[in-house]
C-alpha cells in the first residue's frame, strides 16, 4: 500500500460515514505511523508543509487565520505558501504552484496543457472565470479520430503521439491572470520551480509508481523515455531527478513573458514534436501557438442551500452538471436522510444520471454551437426533473430532457470518454481574494510526447471521435479547427451573501463532477469539516452503474443494491483541494488518496 493509500485507509477506518465529521476528535491508534510515514518521500519541506502532511494524515483540517493554498504536491504547496506570505495575492501565488506542479507532478498537469480558473475579487465583489482551454489545430479534419473505414478510433490509437495534441493554454493563463491580479515580480514566482529544476527535486511515491505502471507506453519517444527512464531504468522513489530543460523553458517565460513560449525557439521545439511523431503525427503550428487567446467569461451560478455555486461554462461541463445536480436536490432534504442513507445516494445518483444526459447530448464549445445554457440550470426546468427522483427505486432509464430550447432534439448524444489525470489548486489570500484552478493535460502523461521539458497534452480525445450519433444527427461536441474540447474540470467558489465561503474542485476526468457535488453536499448538507468532506466516500453515477469505493457499509451498498443499482467497485482517486472561509479564519481541506497539502498563514 502506499503512503497515501495507508492515509486514506486509516482515515476512513476511523468514523463512520456518518461520523466522518467527527474524525478530527478521535484519531485512531495507528494515525500517529501515518502520519510520521506521511511527511516523508518528497525531499526537504519547511515545517508548515509538514505539518499539514501531517494533519492529512491525522484526519484534521489545517487553519489559519489570513491565507491558505491547497494543491496536489507539498513542493508546489510550499512555492505558492512562500508568495502569500511576502505579500503576493492569489494570482501570484498560482503561477508558483503551477510551475512546479509541472516539475514534480508532470503527469497531470503543465505548461503543454490547458486550464480553467475562476476569481473572486475582493475589491470588486465580483466573480469571474478565465478560459485556457486548448483548441484545436486549424489544419485538422472532422475525420481525425477516424480510421479508413470512418470509424473511431481505439482511444489510445488516438491519444499517443502528435495526433491528440492541441495548443496549449496554461502558460497564456499564468500571464493573464498575473496581469489583472498579481502584484508580485513576475519573474520572481519561477524561482522555486527552477531551482527545483536545476538542482533536482525527490521522486514522490506517486510519481515512481505512474511512471512503472506506464511502463513501455513512456518508451515510445526519446525525450520521454531518456527523462522518465534515465540510464534505462524507471525513476524510483526517493531518487532525485533533475530537468534542465524546464528550467531553461521556464527562464524564456519569466523574461519574456507567455510570447516566449508561443512564438520562437519553444514554440518551435513543439512544433516539431507533434509533427515529428511520424508513427502518429499531429497538425500542430507555429500559427496555432501565435494565436492562442485565454477567454474571460462569466461565471455560471446556480442556487443551492441559500448559496450561489459558481463555476466555469462551455466549453467546460463542470459548473452546468454539478449545478444541475444540485438543482435538482435543492428539492429534497439531505440533511434528514444523511450521509449513510442509501435514500441519499439514490437521489444524488440519479440526478447526476439525469444531468449526465444533458450533459452528453447539449454540452459543448459555446463559441462553436448553440448552447440552452441558461436553460440548463434554470430553476424551473430543474424543478421539473427533480420530480423523476420521486420514486423509492433507481430510474430504469433517462434521457436528455428539453431546457426551453427549440432545437433540443437536433442534437445527437455524445459518448466521448474523458479518463482521470488532471490537478487542482485552491487559494485564499490576506486581501480576501479567492482562486480556484483545475489544470491538466488531459490523460496521465498525456500525449507521452515531451518539449523543453514538459509533457504535452492529448485534450483533443475530448472531442468525441465521431461527428454523428448512430440516428445520424450531429454531435455538438465533434472536432472542428479552432474549437475548444468539452471538458469536466469544475473551478467552484461557493458563495453566501455575495461573499465567498468554499473554494473546492478536483481532478479525475468526467468523475469531477460527482467529487464535487460530493464534497459540497457533505460540507453544506451534512456538516462535515473540509477535511472530512473530502476524504469522505465517493460515490457516483454518470451513466447507470454506481461507482463506489470499496469498505462502504454493507447497509449502504445492499440497500443500493436493492433500489436495482449495479455497483461497480473500484478505486476512486478524487484529488479534493478545498477552503473554507469562516468569520474566525480559514479552514483548509486535502484529499488523503494523493499527496497534497494544505498551508496556512
Amino acid at each position: 500500500m502506499t503512503r497515501t493509500g495507508l492515509a486514506l485507509a486509516l482515515l476512513l477506518g476511523s468514523a463512520s460515514m456518518a461520523g466522518a465529521q467527527q474524525a478530527t476528535d478521535a484519531v485512531a491508534p495507528e494515525a500517529a505511523s501515518a502520519a510520521e510515514i506521511a511527511t516523508d518521500g518528497f525531499g526537504d519541506l519547511d515545517q508548515p508543509a509538514r505539518d499539514g502532511l501531517t494533519a492529512k494524515a491525522e484526519g484534521r483540517p489545517v487553519t489559519s487565520e489570513n491565507w491558505m493554498v491547497t494543491a496536489a504536491h507539498p513542493l508546489a504547496v510550499q512555492a505558492g505558501a512562500r508568495v502569500l506570505e511576502a505579500g503576493g495575492t492569489a494570482a501570484d501565488a498560482m503561477v508558483a504552484v503551477q510551475t512546479v506542479l509541472g516539475l514534480v507532478e508532470p503527469q497531470s498537469s503543465g505548461l503543454g496543457g490547458g486550464s480553467f480558473l475562476i476569481w473572486y475579487d475582493a475589491k470588486s465583489g465580483k466573480t469571474t472565470t478565465l478560459d485556457a482551454r486548448e483548441t484545436a489545430p486549424m489544419d485538422i479534419k472532422p475525420t481525425l479520430f477516424q480510421d479508413d473505414q470512418g470509424q473511431p478510433l481505439e482511444f489510445m490509437q488516438a491519444v499517443v503521439g502528435g495526433r491528440s495534441v492541441g495548443t496549449p493554454g496554461t502558460p497564456r493563463l499564468l500571464e493573464m491572470a498575473h496581469r489583472k491580479w498579481g502584484k508580485s515580480n513576475w519573474a520572481t514566482l519561477f524561482d522555486d520551480a527552477i531551482k527545483l529544476a536545476d538542482d533536482g527535486f525527490t521522486v514522490s511515491p506517486r510519481l515512481a509508481g505512474l511512471v512503472a505502471e506506464e511502463g513501455d507506453a513512456l518508451k515510445r519517444y526519446p525525450a520521454t523515455e531518456n527523462y522518465f527512464f534515465p540510464e534505462g531504468q524507471a525513476v524510483t522513489e526517493g531518487s532525485t531527478l533533475k530537468n534542465p530543460a524546464y528550467a531553461d523553458t521556464l527562464r524564456a517565460i519569466a523574461a519574456g513573458g507567455a510570447d516566449a513560449f508561443y512564438k520562437g525557439p519553444i514554440a518551435e521545439q513543439v512544433t516539431a514534436a507533434v509533427r515529428g511523431a511520424t508513427d502518429n503525427p499531429g497538425y500542430l503550428s507555429a500559427s496555432d501557438l501565435a494565436a492562442y487567446q485565454v477567454i474571460e467569461r462569466p461565471a455560471v451560478c446556480v442556487e443551492y442551500r441559500e448559496h450561489d455555486v459558481c463555476g466555469m461554462g462551455p466549453p467546460s461541463s463542470g459548473a452546468l452538471t454539478v449545478g444541475q445536480i444540485l438543482g435538482m436536490l435543492n428539492n429534497y432534504d439531505l440533511s434528514e436522510t444523511g450521509p449513510d442513507s442509501p435514500e441519499s445516494w439514490r437521489l444524488i445518483g440519479d440526478a447526476s444520471r439525469l444531468a449526465f444526459a444533458d450533459r452528453g447530448r447539449f454540452m459543448a464549445d459555446s463559441d462553436f454551437v448553440p448552447m440552452p445554457t441558461e436553460g440548463l440550470i434554470d430553476p424551473a426546468y430543474l424543478a421539473e426533473r427533480a420530480k423523476l427522483l420521486a420514486g423509492d427505486d433507481s430510474l430504469p432509464e433517462v434521457t436528455a430532457g428539453n431546457p426551453g430550447w427549440t432545437h433540443a432534439s437536433l442534437w445527437g448524444d455524445d459518448v466521448a470518454i474523458e479518463l482521470p489525470s488532471t490537478t487542482h489548486i485552491s487559494i485564499v489570500d490576506a486581501e480576501g481574494n479567492a482562486l480556484s484552478m483545475t489544470t491538466t493535460i488531459e490523460n496521465g502523461f498525456g500525449s507521452r510526447l515531451m518539449a523543453g521539458g514538459f509533457l504535452l497534452n492529448n485534450e483533443l480525445t475530448d472531442f468525441s471521435f465521431a461527428t454523428h450519433d448512430d440516428a445520424g444527427y450531429p454531435i455538438a461536441n465533434a472536432i472542428a479547427p479552432g474549437k475548444r474540447p468539452r471538458s469536466s474540470m469544475a473551478p467552484t467558489i461557493v458563495l453566501k451573501d455575495d461573499a465567498p465561503v468554499m473554494v473546492i474542485g478536483s481532478p479525475g476526468g468526467s468523475r469531477i463532477i460527482g467529487y464535487v457535488a460530493k464534497a459540497i453536499i457533505a460540507h453544506l448538507d451534512w456538516g462535515m469539516d473540509i477535511q472530512s468532506a473530502v476524504a469522505s466516500p465517493n460515490i457516483l453515477n454518470r451513466f447507470g452503474k454506481m461507482d463506489v469505493e470499496p469498505g462502504l457499509p454493507a447497509a449502504l451498498t445492499e440497500g443500493l443494491t436493492a433500489m436495482g443499482f449495479e455497483l461497480n467497485e473500484g478505486e476512486q482517486t478524487s484529488g479534493l483541494q478545498g477552503v473554507v472561509i469562516t468569520p474566525e479564519g480559514l479552514i483548509g481541506g486535502v484529499d488523503p488518496r494523493r499527496e497534497g497539502v494544505a498551508i496556512g498563514g
